[in-house]
């Protein structure tokens, strides 16, 4: 019996873990890769796979040496001191707005292209619905939604099996291999390491396990690479079918050529995905505040949510710019923390160079995102 218990703790971990990896990040990848090919994005995806999973790997690693009801900030106060502490909460929190940002942008433009047929209205007011439902489950704290992210993760790919059934016949190996536009190479970068970051996850993983931390790193590997077959499934799927008429959020672009059936179900899924990944983001960063900075529990609600709403009012709503800014610099800063803190319980070979890797990263990032 008690076999049996440790096997579902594992694959509910997973399922959660896996789950928020694969998350508004999938939607940009078909695009991504419609501009520089096949190719290009498995090279990115085999590189990026590897640091990502090293430093899911130490973060798990630190999360089994330190006290439960800490994040990230607090990591780094415990382990580099408080003025590492405020570059990890910049970095955090920032990076937390841009992704419920993201996630906002990208869940009201497919519940437009879902409802306004029939109900009419701008992309504006349904990516308002979209975040004032989203913020009023994070300021009730719901517990469940990792049982409903992950059900609604599983709706999505029976949607998503439902589009390659339906458009298999459709599907052109020559859209995967299109010329190369070398001018967006960097492109992949930020999105792909956002598409394959959980870290945020990994001390409530840890703490969900109980008893069995050391089923901790087996979650981490098997989540990441769950999370990369999808991926390239998704984007066979997609770019596959669509070809040259692939948009920026993947789905949108399917209506003209399978119709509306099978996309109107595959766009509701996407906003059960999208959503609950918001609300899981949006939780994790309320109690960032409430447990590292100490805000009490309506204010931290406040500061989670409304500042991506005074971005997305100030026009910041391109959804590929936003997810490069995010994963490029924001998660790139924080993987550096986390090498850092690796480094300095294990006195790690390892961590200098991979430092090294993503504060180039970071670099060519912000040299991408301001030409």
């Amino acid at each position: 019996m008690s076999n049996m218990k440790q096997i579902f703790n594992g694959v509910y971990a997973v399922s959660v873990l896996s789950g928020t990896i694969i998350g508004v990040g999938i939607f940009a990848l078909p695009y991504v890769t419609l501009q520089l090919g096949f190719w290009v994005m498995l090279g990115y995806f085999v590189v990026l796979g590897v640091l990502s999973v090293m430093v899911h790997m130490c973060f798990g690693e630190l999360s089994l040496m330190t006290p439960d009801k800490k994040r990230l900030p607090g990591f780094v106060k415990m382990y580099l001191g408080s003025f590492w502490e405020k570059i990890a909460i910049v970095s955090s929190v920032i990076g937390a707005f841009g992704a419920m940002l993201a996630y906002s942008v990208v869940g009201g433009e497919f519940l437009e292209k879902l409802l306004s047929p029939v109900f009419g209205g701008s992309s504006i007011v349904f990516i308002l619905i979209y975040f004032f439902a989203g913020t009023i489950l994070i300021f009730l704290g719901i517990k469940a939604i990792a049982s409903i992210e992950f059900w609604g993760l599983i709706l999505f790919f029976v949607a998503l099996l439902a589009i390659f059934l339906q458009g298999k016949n459709l599907i052109n190996n020559n859209h995967f291999f299109a010329n190369p536009d070398w001018s967006q190479f960097f492109l992949p970068f930020g999105v792909i390491l956002f598409s394959l970051w959980g870290t945020d996850l990994i001390p409530e993983i840890e703490e969900m396990l109980g008893s069995k931390k050391q089923m901790l790193r087996k979650v981490i590997l098997i989540s990441m690479l769950m999370a990369i077959v999808v991926y390239f499934f998704f984007i066979y799927v997609i770019l596959g079918i669509t070809g040259s008429n692939t948009t920026e959020l993947a789905l949108t672009g399917l209506e003209q050529v399978l119709g509306r059936g099978v996309v109107g179900w595959a766009l509701f899924f996407g906003i059960l995905t999208t959503f609950t990944s918001f609300i899981t983001l949006g939780l994790t960063l309320k109690r960032t505040f409430c447990y590292d900075l100490k805000i009490k529990e309506n204010l931290a609600w406040l500061i989670t949510c409304f500042p991506p709403l005074v971005l997305f009012l100030f026009g910041f709503n391109n959804f590929i710019s936003i997810l490069s800014f995010v994963g490029g610099i924001m998660l790139g800063v924080n993987a550096i923390l986390i090498l850092l803190m690796y480094q300095k319980t294990t006195n790690s070979k390892l961590a200098y160079p991979l430092v090294l890797v993503f504060s180039l990263g970071i670099l060519f990032q912000i040299i991408y995102t301001v030409k």
